[in-house]
């Protein structure tokens, strides 16, 4: 029987720990060594016609690889961890971004039975390149982020100790710098002029064999990732590995487009869709890096989600197209500049927001007290509304609680709720109103995406302040209709569609 793993996110760095070391075919990291076994048969002898060096429509790399491969470098960090401490988040022993339930396939790799160490070394393998002749190098803040000690391998194989000037952990960006002069530093290009279908070059170090070429194309443009709000990832084919991470992506004029990134895996392993980030986005970052050792990011103070067919429909729109906001921080521009839930943001300083996705980059690149425009639908017509963006500040962690007691009968959305408390409130944040989902069955509400634990604030345009006021505007609801349901959902506010049947 096949073993199904989910489809995960994979930060593509190479990494071991020693003491439960990983071999065979799924260890990364281990250098040029790792993974070899006997020599595969070897095939017939056939003749065939001579290939030519390229041919007409297809790319030929052999010249950027040329010109390039002296610029990129092999990072490799070490990390002392304490007893029950997995790399960057890791489980001990297992890949970066293993899927849980993945750890039985690893336990005959582990090495003898017994207790851990209290405290024992890992070791992890990226790549990255150099940016100028003194010794500036880009690669992601995750092959670097925890090290206590960070060595660059030149194409020398002379080893130097590097410091971080800075990290940026929103977009996956970190700024090193070695003691060096006139090194070949890679050219920069536009990543804002690629197309889908453009021809790639990655070239890296998977599984520590550094210096390996891959090559594709660009899959599609601004993906949104789970953890990359402020990044529009450049996906492509290339075929991107552990020990890529932070490697340069060159367009077909030899210039770095992006920094690889991260993989979509079932196992750990590329899989046809490899992420990178856009080199515009990370220089803009490098240089804040450089100059400030940090970065600076627009924030309207909104919580947005995306919409769908039935949720464009219930705000009158033609087609589900914008970013929906389901929340607004009341001491941000948003709240000063009017904007409020429900709203739909169709234009941010004259761009079209298609999807959720396109707003958070925008936003994140603007540079706070820079004033903007947005295009905004509400009560089913658009309207401008100005706005001075501000400096996005940490988030705040929110904790909600649950309570049993005083359960309203489920009615017609077939949903029981309850009046909250004041601690629920207080750790919820909600100042007045809501009521908390302490049950649901098959009906309305479940259909829309209700669950328990979620704090209904709002039918329609209508608040609800208590379970009673909650049953009495579900009575009212047309049928077959979709209708916008606000709810908050952890430390998010979202809109559902909700509809009654007849």
């Amino acid at each position: 029987m096949r073993y199904q793993v989910p489809l995960v996110l994979v930060a593509v760095t190479a990494a071991v720990i020693f003491g439960s070391a990983l071999s065979g075919p799924a260890q990364s990291g281990t250098g040029p060594s790792a993974g070899t076994g006997p020599s595969a048969a070897i095939p017939t002898a056939v003749t065939t016609a001579p290939v030519p060096d390229s041919m007409p429509g297809l790319p030929n790399f052999k010249a950027i690889i040329k010109r390039n491969q002296a610029s990129v470098v092999n990072i490799s960090t070490t990390q002392q961890l304490q007893a029950g401490e997995g790399m960057h988040g890791m489980h001990p022993g297992m890949p970066p971004g293993m899927p849980p339930g993945m750890e039985e396939f690893f336990r005959p790799f582990r090495g003898r039975p017994g207790p851990m160490p209290d405290s024992r070394e890992a070791n992890s393998l990226g790549s990255g390149f150099i940016i100028s002749a003194d010794g500036e190098i880009l690669t992601n803040a995750h092959v670097v982020d925890g090290a206590d000690e960070i060595i660059v391998k030149l194409a020398d194989n002379s080893e130097k100790a590097a410091k971080v000037i800075g990290l940026d952990k929103a977009s996956d960006v970190a700024l090193l710098k070695i003691d060096a002069a006139g090194l070949p530093a890679v050219q920069i290009g536009d990543s804002s002029q690629l197309e889908v279908g453009d021809w790639v070059l990655a070239i890296g170090s998977p599984f520590g064999l550094e210096h390996t070429a891959t090559q594709g194309i660009v899959s599609a443009l601004g993906r949104s990732l789970p953890d990359g709000n402020y990044v529009p990832f450049i996906q492509t084919d290339v075929a991107v590995n552990p020990g890529n991470s932070g490697g340069p992506l060159f367009n077909t004029r030899g210039e770095v487009v992006g920094i690889n990134s991260q993989i979509y895996s079932r196992s750990g392993g590329y899989m046809g869709l490899s992420f990178a980030i856009p080199i515009n986005t990370a220089t803009s970052a490098a240089r804040q890096l450089a100059a400030n050792g940090h970065v600076e990011r627009g924030w309207l103070g909104v919580g947005i989600q995306s919409l769908n067919g039935d949720l464009a429909k219930s705000f009158g729109l033609e087609k589900p197209a914008g970013a929906l906001v389901g929340q607004v921080d009341k001491t941000g521009p948003a709240s000063k500049a009017g904007l409020k839930p429900g709203d739909v943001i169709l234009e941010f300083n004259g761009r079209p927001i298609s999807q959720s996705a396109d707003l958070p980059p925008l936003v994140g690149e603007t540079r706070p007290g820079t004033q903007v425009a947005l295009t905004v639908w509400r009560d089913k017509k658009s309207r401008e509304v100005k706005l001075t963006v501000a400096q996005l500040k940490p988030a705040d962690d929110e904790v909600l609680a649950a309570d049993d007691e005083q359960n309203q009968k489920p009615g017609i959305l077939n949903v029981q709720v309850t009046a909250l408390t004041p601690e629920q409130r207080e750790q919820a944040g909600i100042e007045s109103g809501g009521v908390l989902v302490v049950g649901v069955a098959a009906g309305p509400a479940a259909r829309a995406g209700v669950s328990t634990g979620d704090i209904i604030l709002q039918v329609g345009d209508q608040l609800v302040g208590s379970p009673q006021e909650l049953a009495g505007l579900a009575g009212k609801l047309p049928k077959g209709q979709p209708i916008p349901l606000l709810i908050q959902r952890n430390e998010g506010r979202l809109f559902l569609p909700l509809t009654i049947t007849g």
